[in-house]
């Protein structure tokens, strides 16, 4: 990794078809860049949803991926953001036996830890935690010692700082 590689947030709205996930991805395999982590949901704009993309590279590197993922079909538009232009949360899942809630020390780690009990079975608890992934990992550290049976963490999920609504920058290539 080059010394002036850093974290890139990069945010794709497209229509949701077939294969689009595939033919962004390859944009980013050609150029053999490795993706940290990927999300894809809905929009508040009905039927256009948003691939949110975080990886490490330099600055020029991601200025060319995401003007050549902004020429593809279906693609409405991509930005890309640093970590300062963006809010960003990731939600983390904890499996641990159910005879470790008996220890006044899990209660405990999760409560310091602002995480949550979303479940609890006769054979296991799930704990929730979001933050950003350096949180998540703090707890994941935390809770190793009671014995992690499971461990999942969702990509990044982001909206930016300052920018125009979707629905204005719509609009302005219905114009064009």
């Amino acid at each position: 990794m080059k010394s002036l590689d850093r974290q890139f947030t990069v945010s794709i709205f497209t229509e949701n078809t077939i294969g689009m996930l595939n033919r962004i991805t390859i944009i980013f395999t050609r150029r053999h860049l490795n993706i940290d982590s990927i999300t894809a949901s809905e929009t508040e704009v009905k039927n256009v949803h948003r691939y949110t993309i975080v990886l490490r590279t330099n600055r020029e590197q991601i200025d060319k991926v995401v003007g050549q993922i902004d020429k593809l079909i279906d693609v409405l538009k991509a930005f890309v953001h640093e970590d300062n232009e963006v809010v960003h949360q990731e939600i983390a899942l904890y499996k641990i036996k159910t005879t470790e809630l008996k220890s006044n020390n899990v209660e405990q780690v999760v409560r310091e830890n602002s995480a949550k009990v979303l479940t609890v079975d006769p054979d296991f608890i799930v704990i929730e935690k979001t933050g950003h992934k350096e949180d998540t990992q703090v707890l994941f550290e935390k809770l190793k010692p009671f014995g992690i049976l499971e461990f999942a963490r969702s990509g990044r999920v982001a909206v930016t700082k300052p920018m125009k609504e979707l629905s204005t920058y719509l609009k302005e290539l219905e114009i064009n």
